[in-house]
């Protein structure tokens, strides 16, 4: 299963597709999945296995992506990450675009700055790729947020 383990919370990774990877996540302490991948949803697949899942399914078009679609992830996130057993897996379909710019504003969201988010992400996980416009995405969402008082 392509997984990487940014913190010791919050990992980032490539398509899940079947049952027996969907068993191999649970199996490495996942209790809940933030799933970018519009190709999939991996609902079904958790369900038996009692894992949360937010299917929040987000094109890899490289155009921008809009704050309510990172709002609903970072929630998500947030709400999970309360509970000090949550392990957290952010994903998309390679783990190269999507799941990093989701798990980029969740950290930023929980106080890292983008630029130390951004290293730690990418020096945890070579293959990522920061596409421009999906971190000037997370930029807008994080001024959005600072606007709303959050």
């Amino acid at each position: 299963m392509d997984m990487t383990w940014v913190t010791g919370r919050i990992a980032v990774g490539g398509g899940i597709w079947t049952a027996e990877n969907m068993a191999e996540v649970a199996r490495a302490g996942v209790t809940h999945i933030l799933d970018m991948q519009i190709e999939f949803d991996d609902t079904p697949l958790a369900k038996p296995l009692g894992l949360s899942v937010l299917w929040n399914p987000t094109d890899d078009d490289f155009a921008p992506k809009s704050a309510e679609l990172l709002q609903r992830g970072v929630d998500f996130a947030v709400k999970a990450l309360e509970a000090n057993s949550t392990k957290l897996l952010i994903h998309c379909a390679a783990g190269v675009h999507r799941a990093p710019m989701m798990a980029l504003a969740v950290l930023c969201s929980l106080s890292w700055t983008m630029a130390d988010a951004k290293r730690l992400i990418a020096g945890k996980r070579p293959v990522v790729d920061f596409a421009d416009v999906y971190v000037r995405s997370v930029e807008r969402f994080l001024e959005e947020q600072v606007k709303a008082g959050r």
